[in-house]
């Protein structure tokens, strides 16, 4: 059986860093959930329709996908609008299942997969996953990192940082915490003792259960 990971962290971390370097030197099948949300409402699909439906036909762009920047500005700072989106889309706990189960039934043992999302933690997605990773960074390193890779000025990124949730917020829910503040290599070695480590704990059948379970218990 696959060894699955769920991997989240906030943005300018390092969590899609992590993932690709486990996919490039490690052979690891990857599904990042916002890129799978995003197919679930392609044209001819239910989710395109109800979309269409709720929010009109100024969403849909001139390529026939849905523009996602005219349907962000919709929903933008409003959650009543932002759960009929949602509630749109479809079951999205149910496409990210089908695709661990997917992985289950068809790797081979050897093999690595990564669920990489945002809410992966809050939305309940590490149920399924073997170990919950979390990608941290201190917002005085994600700030430039955020800066160089959106084009943003100070301001935007700054803001986006501080709508996002504090890695010590998600730190009871993760097996592993990886603090990404220095050097890459440092990064990457980090990665490759991790994966290391866990994947032996998974073939002598001694892998702890998840973290996430006992925190998801306490919020009960």
């Amino acid at each position: 059986m696959a060894l699955v990971l769920g991997v989240t962290g906030s943005i300018a971390t390092g969590k899609s860093y992590l993932c690709q370097y486990l996919v490039e030197n490690y052979g690891a099948i990857h599904a990042d959930a916002d890129k799978v949300v995003h197919r679930m409402y392609d044209p001819g699909k239910p989710g395109f329709d109800r979309i269409v439906t709720e929010f009109g036909d100024s969403v849909v762009g001139d390529d026939g996908y849905i523009d996602r920047k005219i349907l962000g500005s919709k929903v933008f700072g409003d959650q009543e609008r932002m759960n009929a989106l949602t509630k749109a889309i479809g079951d999205i706990a149910a496409e990210m299942k089908s695709i661990i189960d997917e992985w289950r039934e068809t790797c081979t043992t050897e093999a690595i997969a990564i669920l990489e999302a945002v809410n992966l933690i809050e939305a309940g997605y590490s149920k399924w996953c073997d170990a919950t990773w979390l990608v941290a960074a201190e917002d005085d390193v994600a700030l430039p990192r955020l800066m160089e890779r959106n084009g943003f000025s100070e301001e935007e990124a700054k803001q986006r940082l501080a709508s996002q949730r504090n890695w010590k917020d998600r730190a009871p829910a993760s097996d592993l915490i990886f603090h990404n503040n220095s050097a890459t290599a440092n990064f990457t070695s980090n990665i490759d003792e991790k994966i290391s480590e866990t994947g032996e704990l998974l073939k002598a059948n001694c892998l702890p259960v998840s973290r996430w379970f006992a925190w998801h218990d306490q919020q009960q």
